[in-house]
């Protein structure tokens, strides 16, 4: 019942989110558009009377440019497109693969790991398994952790844009949530998106304010919420962090870089336990 609950919850919240982010964004879409376009003549009239002093026909050249060189990389595009189709499917197997995992580990994860642990070495298994719990232990705080700190950013950030009257408020800030849960990459380029809507629907200056909350929502975040929610045991340098999404990306698409932290502090952890375990061992036959 614990299992089955969980599940449905949390597919149901993020199957919710999506959905709401989606519709709002069609629905918003038009209204999008047209600020989109005033925001281009507005650019355009800068360009021509501003200190750029470009005449009107180096632009129509520009602008006249852009249909023909589509049209000439129209494989490449549609190319593109089939590759993003397959990648869908690719990504929404591995999702089936991936739940239908999810409820034996919730199931009975721990059975599961103890029955790992016969493979190790009878002498050193005492060790491994308790690493592999300590592991687990770090497993789920950080994915506590990084629920609130997500809740934290959709709501500094939503606020903000709110308080600007930047349209799509409300998704904008829902798509900063599920994207809180890439560390580091996801926040930014969903806090990026929020500043590109702000610059088209509002101008640059609701687009430099934006850029301020995504940027002091994204400090607060680093200095205060991750070292008091995380702790000294869970804190990766930016620089694992980078490199750990890079690879589990090339490596797995978006399911690799979702879980390619929280795999990197699992691991960080269990070596750190299996240090700790064999210097204290160590001491004692000293």
């Amino acid at each position: 019942m614990a299992v089955a609950f969980t599940l449905i919850v949390f597919l149901g919240a993020v199957g919710g989110i999506l959905t709401f982010v989606v519709q709002q964004f069609i629905d918003g879409l038009p209204d999008l558009t047209r600020h989109g376009t005033t925001t281009v003549r507005s650019v355009e009239h800068w360009l021509i009377h501003g200190a750029p002093h470009l005449t009107q026909t180096q632009i129509n050249h520009v602008t006249n440019n852009i249909a023909p060189t589509i049209r000439r990389n129209q494989d490449k595009i549609t190319s593109g497109a089939i590759t993003t189709a397959g990648a869908i499917t690719t990504t929404a197997t591995a999702g089936v693969l991936l739940l239908f995992l999810m409820i034996f580990f919730l199931f009975g994860g721990g059975r599961v790991w103890q029955f790992t642990t016969r493979l190790i070495p009878v002498g050193s298994r005492p060790r491994v398994l308790q690493a592999g719990r300590a592991g687990f232990g770090t497993l789920v705080g950080y994915v506590r952790a990084t629920v609130a700190v997500a809740l934290v950013d959709a709501i500094g950030i939503g606020t903000g844009l709110a308080i600007l009257q930047v349209p799509l408020a409300l998704p904008l800030a829902s798509l900063v949530f599920i994207g809180a849960f890439v560390r580091i990459v996801g926040a930014l380029a969903t806090g990026g998106l929020a500043v590109l809507v702000a610059l088209i629907t509002k101008g640059w200056i609701a687009a430099v304010i934006a850029l301020a909350v995504v940027v002091a929502v994204m400090q607060i975040e680093s200095h205060v919420l991750q070292p008091f929610l995380l702790g000294r045991s869970v804190r990766l340098h930016p620089v694992a962090v980078v490199l750990g999404i890079a690879a589990g990306v090339v490596s797995a698409g978006i399911i690799g870089g979702l879980l390619a932290v929280p795999l990197i502090a699992f691991l960080n952890t269990a070596v750190r336990s299996m240090h700790t375990q064999t210097t204290g061992t160590a001491a004692r036959h000293d």
